[in-house]
């Protein structure tokens, strides 16, 4: 059986990196950089990340290139196998 709680759990306000981090994969998705090329992809992240830089102005310059990092892994296709495994393997 779980434990009560004396007092209710305070809402939290997320960081201005988790704001900006939502914000990122949220453009991701809506303006279609999945599907563009490398090329393209690079100068959409050039645009938004002086974009997101500009707007969330408490983030330094490493947040920022943090934030690149997530959204270009994020972009990165799903590393499928080279290999099957099966029974006679």
């Amino acid at each position: 059986m779980a434990k009560k709680r004396s007092e209710p759990r305070k809402p939290s306000t997320p960081t201005s990196f988790e704001q900006a981090r939502d914000e990122l994969f949220s453009h991701i998705l809506r303006c279609g950089v999945l599907e563009a090329t490398a090329e393209h992809q690079k100068e959409w992240f050039d645009d938004t990340m002086l974009y997101l830089a500009d707007r969330y102005e408490e983030l330094d310059e490493q947040q920022i290139a943090d934030l690149r990092v997530l959204g270009e892994r994020y972009c990165r296709p799903v590393v499928g196998r080279n290999a099957t495994v099966g029974v006679d393997a």
